[in-house]
Order: C-alpha cells, then sequence, then structure tokens
C-alpha cells in the first residue's frame, strides 16, 4: 500500500516538499538549543522558554486559524508558509554575525515561526487527503513518518558536526534553505481544492464551535485527544530536559548529543516501516495503546543513564532509550494520524486539525518552561522521572476509553 501511494504523482512532490523540510528542521532543532545553551549562555529554562515561544501562536490563535484555514485553498497557504520561513530563518545567522542575536530576540523570532508553522500545520493536515483517498492515508502518513525518520536518524548527526565545526547559527542555515526548496516544490502539486463560500454561513465563532463539538463529543475521538493533551505535557517537558541533561548533566558534547538524537530516527524509520501492518491487524488502537506503553520505558533508560561511566557508555544508553521512543513513535503516529483524518468530515478537517494541535501545542507552552524551572530546581533526573510517570497515567487512562478497540475500518 505504501508502494502504491508513493506512485501518485501529487502525493510524491506532496512527500519530497516536505521530506526536505523535516530534513532541516532536525538540523535546526539541535542547533537552536545549542544556541541558547552554548553561545547565548543560556539555562534549562531558557530552553523550555524557546520551546514554548515556538507553540505560542498555537495557544492563542489556533482555534482561529483553523476555522480561516477552511475557508482558504490550502497549497497557497503552504507555499507563502514556507517561503516566510525559510526568510525568517536567514536572519538569524546573519544577525549572529553582526553579534545583534540575543535571547528576548530570538524568543520574538520563534513566535512569528510559530505563527507561520501553526496556518501551515493546519492546511497540511487539511490537504493531504484532497492528495491522496481516504483508504491511502494510513499509507501516505505511513511514508511521511519513514521520511521524517530518516531525517531524524541523519539530521540530528550533521547538525551536531555543523553545530561543532561551523557554529549553531550557521546551522540554521540548512533548515532555512530547507523551507525554501520545499515551498517551490509544493507550488508544483496541483490538485482541485474546492473552497465554499462562508459569506452565508455560521460565522466563525460558530464554526469554531463546530470543531470542538466534533472532537470533544466524539465517543472515540475525545478520549484520544485528551490523553494526547496529557502527552504532550509531559513529552514537552522531556524533550525540554533532555538537551541540557546531556550537555550540561553529563557532560558530552553537541555531536554527542546529536548520534543519541538519531537513535531516535532509526528506532522511528523501524517503526513506520510497520505502522500499516500493525495497524491492520491489530487495529489503530491496540497498535497507539502499546506504543505509548513503551515510551515511558524509553525515557526510564534515559533517566538511569550512568553519570560517571565512559562517554562511549553514556552515549550508548541514551542512544538505546531514543531508539525504543523513536520506534514506539513510528509504530504509533501513522495510525494516530490516519485514523484522524478518516473519522473527520472533510469539511472540519481544519478546524479538527488546529483545535486538536493548538491544545496540544498549548501543553507544550506550559510543560516546556516548566520542565526547564524543575530542572533549575531539583534536577535532570527528577524531571525525567516525572514525565515518565505522567506517560504511564495518561496511557492508562486512554487505555480505559473505547479508543481501545478503535479499528481503521471503523
Amino acid at each position: 500500500m505504501t508502494g502504491e501511494v508513493l506512485g501518485q504523482r501529487h502525493f510524491r512532490r506532496f512527500w519530497a516538499a516536505d521530506t526536505v523540510s523535516i530534513f532541516g528542521t532536525y538540523v535546526t532543532t539541535i542547533a537552536l538549543q545549542v544556541l541558547v545553551v552554548v553561545t547565548l549562555g543560556g539555562t534549562a529554562f531558557d530552553v523550555g522558554l524557546l520551546n514554548g515561544a515556538r507553540w505560542l501562536p498555537y495557544l492563542l490563535l489556533g482555534l482561529l486559524v483553523g476555522a480561516l484555514v477552511d475557508r482558504l485553498a490550502h497549497r497557497p497557504v503552504l507555499v507563502v508558509t514556507d517561503l516566510g520561513r525559510g526568510v525568517l530563518l536567514l536572519v538569524i545567522p546573519l544577525l549572529a554575525a553582526l553579534d545583534r542575536l540575543t535571547l528576548p530576540l530570538l524568543l520574538v523570532f520563534m513566535v512569528v515561526f510559530g505563527t507561520m508553522s501553526l496556518f501551515s500545520d493546519a492546511a497540511a493536515q487539511s490537504f493531504l487527503p484532497r492528495v491522496v483517498d481516504r483508504s491511502s492515508l494510513v499509507a501516505a502518513n505511513a511514508r511521511l513518518d519513514q521520511s521524517s525518520a530518516v531525517a531524524q536518524t541523519s539530521g540530528p548527526v550533521i547538525g551536531g558536526a555543523l553545530v561543532s565545526v561551523l557554529g549553531a547559527p550557521v546551522a540554521v542555515l540548512v533548515d532555512a534553505v530547507s523551507y525554501l526548496v520545499s515551498g517551490v516544490v509544493i507550488a508544483t502539486v496541483r490538485v482541485t481544492e474546492t473552497v465554499s463560500d462562508h459569506r452565508d454561513g455560521p460565522g466563525l465563532r460558530r464554526e469554531i464551535a463546530d470543531g470542538l463539538r466534533w472532537i470533544y463529543r466524539h465517543p472515540v475521538l475525545a478520549p484520544l485527544a485528551l490523553s494526547t493533551h496529557g502527552w504532550f505535557l509531559f513529552n514537552s517537558m522531556l524533550g525540554t530536559v533532555f538537551v541540557p541533561f546531556v550537555l550540561l548533566g553529563l557532560h558530552l558534547s553537541a555531536f554527542e548529543l546529536g548520534l543519541t538524537l538519531a537513535a531516535a530516527g532509526v528506532g522511528g524509520l523501524v517503526g513506520s516501516l510497520a505502522s500499516t501492518r500493525l495497524g491492520t491487524t491489530y487495529g489503530a488502537g491496540l497498535t497507539v495503546l502499546a506504543s505509548r506503553f513503551a515510551q515511558p520505558v524509553a525515557w526510564a533508560v534515559i533517566a538511569l543513564a550512568p553519570q560517571s561511566g565512559s562517554d562511549p557508555v553514556v552515549v550508548a544508553v541514551l542512544a538505546f532509550g531514543q531508539l525504543l521512543f523513536g520506534l514506539a513513535m513510528g509504530a504509533q503516529s501513522a495510525n494516530e494520524m490516519g485514523y484522524w483524518q478518516a473519522n473527520t468530515p472533510d469539511e472540519l478537517q481544519g478546524r479538527t486539525n488546529a483545535t486538536r494541535r493548538s491544545a496540544n501545542r498549548a501543553m507544550i507552552v506550559v510543560g516546556a518552561p516548566l520542565g526547564g524551572f524543575l530542572a533549575d530546581a531539583i534536577g535532570f533526573r527528577p524531571v525525567l522521572w516525572i514525565g515518565v510517570v505522567g506517560f504511564v497515567v495518561v496511557t492508562t487512562a486512554l487505555a480505559w476509553s473505547p479508543f481501545r478497540h478503535a479499528r481503521h475500518d471503523d
């Protein structure tokens, strides 16, 4: 099924654009956090602020943007936001070269970047069901996840090497170019998009309410949404703490950090390759639940990384934890997203995607600074264990809901 979907010309271009941009994103993910910690002399809390600023627009504007995107053709939105983000990222190394880059300025940049990403994410998830038919959505999402996993495998290693050799600001240039290329490629995707005339419709407030009702009154999607909100809270704490834990707590280099993060990409690739078969055989519900129960195990391994072992041993332990986490994420993502898209009416895709993502990213806005603050106050490892326990709690709650019976042929 995955091979068949890649044979579709329009999806192939969409997939290529996504692959290019996601590769650059993984380079910049490590570059920006190292920039804060090393170049700007920041703390774990500062890393949390950076992550929170990136997702703040989802909290403030997410519901509105979701309704607006449903009123627009999605391809132009994707093109404009890709080109805009590329230009914005070009300014960061320029300011760094002029010695004008500060943490407050970087936070402002991340808010603007996040606003454009909000429009892009809402449009992309709503655009995919127009590029492929609904029966191919799990396979299409699996192919996108596979590309993401490959990028996640190579991006952090290349990013760590670029940061070590050229510095974090220069590494950001890779992501800037990737967005510019993605915007050009997306412009070549030709699909028919029907934009409804909303002038005589119920208005934005009613449309936003319709999207909220669809998600939070649905017997299966509602518990999935609520559990995912909790998952994002604890995952943002873990993700924020991991980089300073490795760089400051374990005294590893940016390149060694990149190696550990690359292991998650290897696991993600293996998991995504198996995701379609797992979902078809065991159902979306059981596949997602099994994946989510594996994730706290992965982070427990990371929390137990030796403090005084040799560098190769420490890197190996961290890499194994990231490998297991990536494996679980790869198996989960396509099944979760495919189920969402297939069970949402086309006219509600933008609103439900933006509503769900807004709530999820709101958890990051809270969880990332909280994780950084707690790490500075009580240490890195206690925060890692808080995240592990949180994962177990929210996944157990989901396991008791009707979602455990969810199948793609519902």
